[in-house]
């Protein structure tokens, strides 16, 4: 035993690990290994829970407080509520205390019903139903209670539970057929394989009687790499070692096809899992709109810090004067007359601060809160986004951002099943010249009345047969495409043959099943696989054989494929497919003119392109062949490199036959949507984890690369042949050649001037760039910022061999960069979920790859088209209703609060109220508040069929414009330009003693009321001026709660309250309004209030109007001429009468 133990650590030291700390043994089954082996060491690991929200039911009130808090407004809040309940202030402290209690419980009450949905979400795939095999028995659990060393069954078409290794499944080649879309989009099926020792375990009982541990890596999110081996202790002392690659391991979200059940042993488990470990930690997003409403804020805040000091130092030097003190009748105590004069400054400076508190908004955030609850029905309402394919809507996930969908500079796209339906279709293949199109293949359905082929060209006479029926027996031959024997899949019949078979086609690759349906309806099927020979259906309906002899598989490098075949009359033929740049320059015969051409022609469509090429074999070449082959496979060191050479010898001297065009389907209108994304002034990337070829030839058709665009290409093919360094200096030279450092948003009316580019870079180069070097930006280790130079000036940017977590670094890097663009991430699997939360805004896709992605996205919709119309339309609105929002609540306020400040200066400093209590407590929360919130619901500037059809409309609201600076001052000097002429208009008016038909002289109630009414009027009607989108409910709630002021400041102060101390309002507002004067100056004041912003505006729109502006005006002017024109016509029919 001690010699036992001695060997494997010499063992395990020579294998390198001793390094090997940061590792895991999981025992299968929960077993301890045999006594004398090796010490069992049980080790906790988390449960298989997914979390995707972010509240529990005993931290929710505390997070979400110290959430709402971070917000300014509301600490701001907090804190002058605190006062008012310590120190006497002019106000009560509920004026504070009521509306922030209600804005944070709004708050509270949408985000936990938000959280809820999340909860719900999480639930449902937590308590799912797994197969755990425990005592030789198939036992049911519930998928959050799996636990690592758990043996799974997993039947076809279910999901796996949690990262599994392969022990075992139901074909007698342990082999099992998984598809990974949820996990890096790629829907093809790619193979997996048992331990080759584990494999034979067949059942539930013969597989619990298996005794082994896994030794492995501890969980990391790489989804294409695992270390680890497998000791299976068998009647021998030491048990038998086998390596465990990525080959073995099976993901979580992957799919089990093509293959009966499978047993397989859990190894990490929930938030452990790599699909997990690749979705980014959930952060709180905020808006633009919400960043400028903080800065607006801190000015405001300022301002009334300001106000404050200016009236407190003023007061005390007021009351420097002995004669000038604080009355008699003001009951000032003489122990308040004793305190330190610094004590009696600070409590003056807190109360005018409570006094002027008005100018900051809470009730700005209740209504924003309640306009994007509101507001986000808009979209679940929209019928245009609904899809009746799969019964389902639009979704909103979080409300918060709505607005944001209107300032979106960057979109970040996956490719397969969000850009494409991946759907691939054979369109046609050219032979010597000659094009065959099929009708309407695609994967297998053949639509009714798609007999025969189309022959572009003269027909080939009977050499051209020959070479024509070789070509189609290449492409029978030349895939690894498996059969499925079953009649259905998803509910479609998937024929091979009509009448004969019920089988269909699935493969690694599905184009290579979308070649072999298109060879089946161009009369050569091919059937099966069988004992090594491959069996195809020729026109004549013979059984033709073929021996499959070798497989050199595609890579990316070489771009192609070969089999190598046995016919049954002993002929040797090598086969090869591949992309045009590989297989042209090893043919020496064949019409290599006409076929490239058509391949360039093709290539122009967007179609993914291939040539078919071959050659006969001796014999003699062909044991070389096999000797060459046979050296390199079982060479232990640099494999790779000694295969590739025994290709590169083997595949050439080819004999040209022709060429295939296969499109992948893209999704209906992504074209036009991609299309009008840019001309919105959007920069659209794809992210994908698909080949650059297959994601090129996508990017083409779906108009994300024009015919003129100028590909440059950072991939791993072109580093090798040149350092990252000089290959980065290159690409940058070539974009800034013709404008030296500026960017093309310089250049975006210069289009005919003006060269494309289009970038392509893979995950490997990525990192590399992005890989922190330790050279210093002369030396070039600053390629982060050459990279952003290149994107900046290309129109568009493909990633391919994209990792997830990858995409998220992509979205991080330019939200990062010098110009902080507003990004937008769409997904529909979960190999996006990084990049969703990673973004500004994250968009999911219910699509075919599960709802990942739409459960932790802002919003899901069911298909790409419908980004356009949330971004230009829902998004295009809800931005500008927001704007006018929140300048409007600062600028009501600055015209509410600005007459207090100056009222000081006429009582003294004595922190006298202009406005009655109930005027203080109810001008936001009822004056003023519904016309807002139904303007910021319901406002349409422009047609939702104009910005539709006129994208470029989006950048007349791109960058925050509405929120800016400049438009902010002008808001702010508006609202103090109001200010000054209620309150100095109502004071001059005053000055007149006649101002009452009986000589009476009016109060400082009065005064205030006066001012108020044209206040409440004054800003009213300004809404009212910017409203383009009339409705009857905006009528109603305008002159509603106009009139709503009128009536009850008629009851406030007409009747004698019993619940009231004192009544200072009694009569005074029937009493101002018994005034002629009054009325007159009530008039004139909101006239002139309202007369510059109309100036403005008037003059603005003359000489400087925006696209959306111009768009207005010749609307209104069309409007004009038709009722004109209908006037007119009434009229004649009248005088013809």
């Amino acid at each position: 035993m001690d010699l036992s133990s001695i060997r494997k650590l010499i063992t395990r030291y020579c294998t390198g690990e001793e390094s090997w700390v940061d590792s895991r043994t999981v025992y299968i089954g929960h077993k301890e290994p045999p006594p004398g082996t090796e010490a069992y060491i049980p080790q906790r690991f988390p449960d298989n829970r997914i979390v995707s929200s972010k509240y529990t039911f005993w931290n929710f009130i505390p997070k979400n407080l110290f959430e709402q808090f971070r917000r300014i407004a509301n600490f701001y809040f907090l804190i002058i509520f605190l006062v008012q309940l310590i120190i006497d202030t002019p106000t009560s402290p509920m004026t504070s205390g009521l509306p922030l209690f209600f804005v944070i419980t709004v708050t509270a009450i949408k985000q936990g019903y938000e959280d809820w949905i999340r909860h719900k979400a999480d639930n449902a795939i937590n308590q799912c139903p797994v197969h755990v095999i425990q005592h030789g028995k198939v036992v049911r659990k519930q998928s959050q209670k799996l636990r690592v060393g758990d043996i799974v069954q997993v039947k076809e078409n279910e999901t796996f539970p949690c990262d599994l290794i392969l022990l075992s499944t139901s074909r007698e080649d342990g082999t099992c057929f998984v598809t990974t879309a949820s996990l890096d989009g790629e829907s093809s099926h790619k193979t997996y394989y048992a331990v080759q020792d584990t494999k034979a375990f067949s059942t539930a009982e013969e597989v619990d009687t298996l005794h082994a541990t896994i030794e492995c890596e501890q969980p990391q999110p790489d989804l294409y790499k695992f270390v680890g081996r497998i000791n299976i202790y068998l009647d021998q002392d030491e048990p038998i070692a086998r390596p465990l690659g990525s080959e073995n391991l099976l993901l979580r979200g992957a799919t089990l096809k093509n293959t009966e059940y499978i047993h397989a042993v859990a190894i990490y488990t929930g938030m452990e899992t790599k699909m997990a470990l690749n979705y980014q930690s959930k952060s709180q997003k905020r808006s633009a709109v919400e960043k400028s409403m903080n800065a607006y804020l801190i000015v405001y805040l300022c301002i009334l810090i300001s106000k404050a000091l200016i009236n407190t130092v003023l007061k005390y030097a007021w009351q420097a004067n002995p004669n000038r003190d604080e009355p008699w009748y003001n009951q000032k105590t003489e122990t308040e007359r004793q305190r330190h004069v610094l004590i009696r400054a600070f409590t003056d400076f807190l109360a005018f601060m409570v006094l002027f508190n008005y100018i900051i908004p809470v009730s700005m955030y209740v209504t924003v809160e309640m306009q994007k609850f509101l507001g986000s029905y808009f979209i679940l309402w929209d019928d245009d986004m609904f899809d009746e394919e799969l019964g389902e809507g639009p979704l909103v996930n979080t409300s918060d951002l709505n607005e944001e969908l209107g300032q979106v500079e960057y979109v970040f796209t996956d490719k397969t099943g969000t850009l494409t339906e991946n759907n691939m279709e054979l369109r046609e293949c050219c032979v010597d010249g000659h094009v065959y199109v099929p009708h309407a293949i695609c994967n297998g359905q053949i639509l009714p009345g798609a007999a025969g082929m189309d022959m572009i060209d003269s027909s080939p006479g009977v050499d051209g047969k020959e070479r024509e029926e070789l070509f189609f027996r290449a492409l029978c031959l030349c895939h690894t495409v498996q059969v499925k024997e079953e009649e259905t899949v998803d509910g479609i019949k998937r024929g091979i043959h009509q009448g004969k078979s019920t089988s269909f086609y699935i493969s690694s690759s599905p184009d290579e099943v979308a070649l072999v349906e298109g060879m089946k309806r161009l009369g050569f099927t091919y059937l099966r696989l069988k004992d090594s020979h491959m069996e195809i259906l020729n026109r004549e309906d013979e059984m033709e054989r073929f021996e499959l002899l070798e497989v050199l598989n595609f890579d990316s490098v070489r771009r192609r494929m070969s089999v190598i075949v046995r016919s049954t009359s002993g002929e040797y033929y090598l086969f090869c497919k591949g992309a045009d740049s590989s297989i042209f320059p090893r043919v020496v015969s064949g019409k290599v003119e006409q076929v490239r051409a058509r391949v360039e022609h093709n290539a122009v469509e967007g179609l993914r392109t291939l040539c078919v090429a071959y050659k006969k074999l001796t014999h003699e070449e062909y044991e070389e062949t096999c000797r060459l082959l046979n050296s390199a496979k079982l060479a232990l060191q640099e494999r790779d490199r000694k295969l590739a050479e025994a290709y590169d010898v083997i595949e050439k001297d080819f004999i040209l036959l022709g060429a295939t065009a296969v499109e992948d389907r893209l999704q209906d209108k992504a074209a036009d949507t991609i299309e009008s994304l840019h001309k919105a002034g959007m920069k659209v990337w794809v992210l994908t984890g698909d080949k650059m070829e297959t994601a090129a030839a996508t990017c083409y058709a779906s108009k994300l690369f024009h015919r003129n665009t100028q590909i440059l290409e950072l991939t791993t093919k072109r580093t090798e042949e040149q350092s990252l360094h000089d290959v980065l200096f290159d690409l940058s030279r070539t974009v800034l050649r013709q404008h030296g450092s500026m960017t093309r948003d310089t250049f975006s009316g210069l289009s005919g001037d003006f060269q494309d580019y289009g970038l392509i870079i893979d995950g490997a180069t990525l990192s590399a760039v992005l890989k922190p070097t330790q050279e210093g930006p002369s030396n070039g280790g600053n390629y982060k910022e050459i990279f952003l130079e290149i994107c900046r000036n290309c129109s568009a940017v493909l990633c391919c061999r994209m990792a997830p977590l990858q995409k998220a670094q992509i979205v991080k890097l330019i939200k990062a960069s010098k110009e902080h663009p507003i990004t937008l991430a769409i997904g529909d699997g979960a190999n996006d979920v990084s990049m969703i939360l990673e973004a500004h805004v994250g968009i999911g896709i219910m699509g075919k790859e599960g709802r990942q992605a739409a459960r932790n996205s802002d919003y899901a919709i069911t298909k790409f088209k419908h980004l356009k119309k949330m971004l230009l339309v829902h998004g295009h609105y809800y931005y500008i209703r927001i704007a006018e929002l929140v300048q409007y609540f600062f600028y009501k306020n600055v015209c509410f609060i600005f007459p207090q400040f100056l009222y000081q200066f006429f009582c003294g400093f004595s922190q006298q109220p202009l406005y009655d209590t109930a005027y203080l407590t109810l001008y936001n929360i009822s004056f003023t508040s519904l016309p807002i919130l139904l303007y910021s619901l319901m406002e349409q500037h422009i047609n939702m069929d104009i910005l539709k059809r006129d994208p470029t409309l989006y950048r007349d609201i791109a960058k925050n414009s509405l929120l800016r600076w400049p438009t902010f001052i002008y808001w702010t000097f508006l609202g103090v330009f109001d200010a000054v002429v209620f309150f100095f208009g109502a004071f001059f008016l005053f000055d007149n003693t006649t101002f009452t038909s009986n000589g009476q002289m009016f109060g400082n109630w009065t005064f205030g009321t006066l001012v108020f009414t044209v206040l409440v009027f004054t800003v009213t009607l300004k809404l009212a001026l910017d409203t383009h989108y009339w409705t009857w409910i905006n009528h109603f709630v305008i002159w509603g709660s106009l009139l709503f002021y009128v009536i009850f400041s008629l009851l406030w102060g007409g009747i004698i309250w019993p619940f009231l101390n004192y009544q200072r309002m009694y009569y005074v507002f029937m009493q101002m309004l018994s005034s002629g004067p009054a009325w007159l100056s009530i008039i004139l004041l909101i006239i002139v209030s309202l007369l510059p912003d109309v100036v403005k505006k008037v003059l603005c729109r003359a000489l400087w109007p925006t696209t959306t502006e111009r768009i207005q005006t010749k609307r209104q002017c069309l409007t004009a001429e038709q009722s004109t024109i209908f006037m007119l016509s009434q009229t004649s029919s009248s005088v013809s009468f």
